[in-house]
C-alpha cells in the first residue's frame, strides 16, 4: 500500500468560473490559476504522485507551457489516472477536504465526488469530499481564496 497527501491554494480572481472537482459552481469569483484553478483536483492529483513518489503535479504539467493554459483539471486527473495504473497500482479511497468560507458547497459535493470517481475509474463509495471553513480566520476566512487537501491510499494491483 502506498499513502499520498497533496494540498493547493488559488486566490480568487473575478470573472472566471469558479471550478471544484470538475464541477462549475456558481460563485462572483474564480481562481486565479495557468489551469482552470480547479484546487481539489490539483491537490488530488499530488497525493497520487506523492504515493507514486512521481513528484508534483508542477513537474508533470508546469504552468509555463502554454499546453496547460486554461486546461480542464480533470484531463490532467484522468492523465495522472494513467500513471497510477502503468505502475501497478489501484485507488483503495481518496479523501478531500475543502476549505471555503464562501461559497457554500454542499449542494455540488455528490456530483463532485461522481466526477473524481468516474476519472480515477472507482466507485463513487471509494471518494469522499467534505466542505469546512476557518471560522473567518486565515486567507480563506477573509475571503480570498480557496485550498483544498486530499489523501489517498493505493493497492498494489500486481
Amino acid at each position: 500500500m502506498r499513502i499520498g497527501h497533496g494540498y493547493d491554494a488559488h486566490r480568487f480572481e473575478a470573472g472566471k468560473p469558479l471550478v471544484l472537482a470538475g464541477v462549475q459552481v456558481p460563485y462572483e469569483f474564480g481562481l486565479l490559476a495557468h489551469s482552470d484553478g480547479d484546487v481539489v483536483i490539483h491537490a488530488l492529483c499530488d497525493a497520487l504522485l506523492g504515493a507514486l513518489a512521481k513528484g508534483d503535479i508542477g513537474q508533470h504539467f508546469p504552468d509555463t507551457s502554454a499546453d496547460y493554459a486554461n486546461i480542464d483539471s480533470r484531463i490532467l486527473l484522468r492523465r495522472v489516472q494513467e500513471m497510477v495504473t502503468q505502475q501497478g497500482y489501484v485507488l483503495a479511497n481518496a479523501d478531500m477536504t475543502i476549505v471555503a468560507q464562501s461559497p457554500k458547497l454542499a449542494p455540488y459535493i455528490s456530483q463532485m465526488c461522481i466526477n473524481i470517481s468516474a476519472d480515477l475509474c472507482v466507485q463513487p463509495s471509494q471518494v469522499n469530499i467534505k466542505a469546512t471553513t476557518t471560522e473567518g480566520m486565515g486567507f480563506t476566512g477573509r475571503k480570498e481564496g480557496i485550498a483544498a487537501q486530499a489523501v489517498v491510499l493505493l493497492i498494489n494491483n500486481s
